[in-house]
């Protein structure tokens, strides 16, 4: 699928190699907001002047995609998913390489995840080409929005909700997919600094044939409370357990999760109930591109701690968009703690973070064609502009 956007000021913008172009509607901010510097860009807090819109109305499909200054939403007290969460989202950034260039990481698999996810919860699928175009289209538009800093991206959030107001469970007949932009900061202020995570069989995030290997709001949503619970603790986050036995490690907060006994690289299958992550896939990767040995298994938490404790327990991360790697320097499990490689960032976990954030500001190569280029476009003046 092609692009054109229809700009209400510059004419037809075209995407080079474009065929049957999908025209998008832009109209521009009157009143652009001032950047943050990239030295005071922190995560999630700031917003850049445009948003990406597209509807669904039974009977019509997907309809008017659009790119919109960026705006609050009017809901009606009664939308669906106000009340019944039918909500799923996504998240990817893009990246000003050393070169200039502005390249967007695996933004294929992530449109792919946002439409199994939009199974998932029975809202009507998204063709994945019109959710990549949507990407270079918000990104192309705000691109000054791009930060240039080591350490820095644009964060994108590809959301689908609900809109239909009505009070009843089944699933809407109205639909809004939007994508908004943030230029964030490094995950971690002065790098990346290992965590105290707590295992619990306290609490369930997920089951077989449920949500979880969704990105759901609801999921998060049931995340929260044992989060808190744990920080009270004076943990950072969660290490969720499977919830049938609660032995099996399952997720990390909102990361999966990876460890290192012996010489093996160990994280738990994708069997239904964790999210399939797109930098877990990019690390399991590289480690069979290094001939590491690498598993998708099941392992207990049993085995985890006893690993810790005679040492062969050598190193612990999450993954995930956000920070790529979070080391964990201290485990907990019901009424005992173990340290993780002294406290500290492992040398295999530092390597996986260095050669991922390489590979997405163009300083090293890329082998697997993770990194997209933005689209180039050119402008045409038309007498239908």
């Amino acid at each position: 699928m092609g692009l054109a956007l229809i700009d209400d000021r510059d004419g037809f913008i075209w995407f080079d190699g474009a065929s049957a172009p999908t025209a998008i509607a832009v109209s521009r901010t009157p009143e652009p907001k001032v950047r943050p510097a990239d030295d005071n860009l922190q995560f999630g807090t700031v917003f850049t002047d445009h948003m990406f819109r597209i509807d669904y109305t039974e009977g019509r499909g997907w309809h008017d995609p659009r790119i919109v200054p960026y705006q609050a939403f009017d809901f009606d007290p009664a939308t669906a998913v106000l009340h019944y969460a039918q909500a799923v989202f996504d998240g990817l950034k893009a990246f000003r390489g050393v070169d200039g260039t502005i390249r967007l990481f695996r933004p294929t698999k992530h449109a792919q995840r946002l439409v199994r996810s939009c199974e998932k919860l029975c809202i009507p699928a998204l063709d994945p080409e019109l959710i990549l175009q949507s990407f270079h289209a918000l990104v192309g538009i705000d691109q000054a929005w791009v930060p240039g800093k080591p350490g820095t991206a644009l964060y994108l959030r590809p959301t689908v909700v609900a809109t239909e107001p009505f009070l009843g469970v089944r699933p809407s007949n109205t639909y809004t997919y939007f994508l908004i932009a943030s230029p964030v900061g490094s995950y971690y202020a002065e790098g990346i600094n290992p965590v105290k995570i707590l295992a619990t069989d306290k609490y369930v995030r997920a089951v077989k044939g449920g949500m979880g290997d969704a990105k759901t709001a609801a999921n998060y949503a049931a995340s929260i409370y044992a989060a808190v619970e744990a920080k009270h603790l004076g943990f950072t986050q969660v290490l969720w357990l499977d919830g049938v036995e609660h032995r099996y490690l399952d997720e990390v907060g909102t990361m999966n999760i990876m460890l290192k006994i012996g010489d093996e690289i160990i994280t738990p299958p994708l069997t239904g109930t964790i999210l399939p992550g797109v930098t877990r896939d990019s690390i399991l990767t590289l480690c069979h591109d290094w001939g590491l040995k690498a598993s998708e298994r099941p392992i207990a938490i049993e085995d985890v701690m006893a690993a810790a404790r005679d040492g062969s327990l050598v190193e612990m991360w999450g993954t995930g968009t956000a920070a790529v790697v979070s080391p964990v320097g201290e485990l907990g499990f019901r009424d005992e703690r173990v340290i993780i490689n002294g406290g500290k960032t492992g040398p295999l976990t530092q390597k996986l973070y260095d050669a991922i954030v390489a590979i997405q500001y163009a300083r090293a190569a890329d082998p697997h064609s993770w990194t997209m280029p933005l689209r180039t476009s050119q402008t045409r003046k038309t007498a239908t502009a």
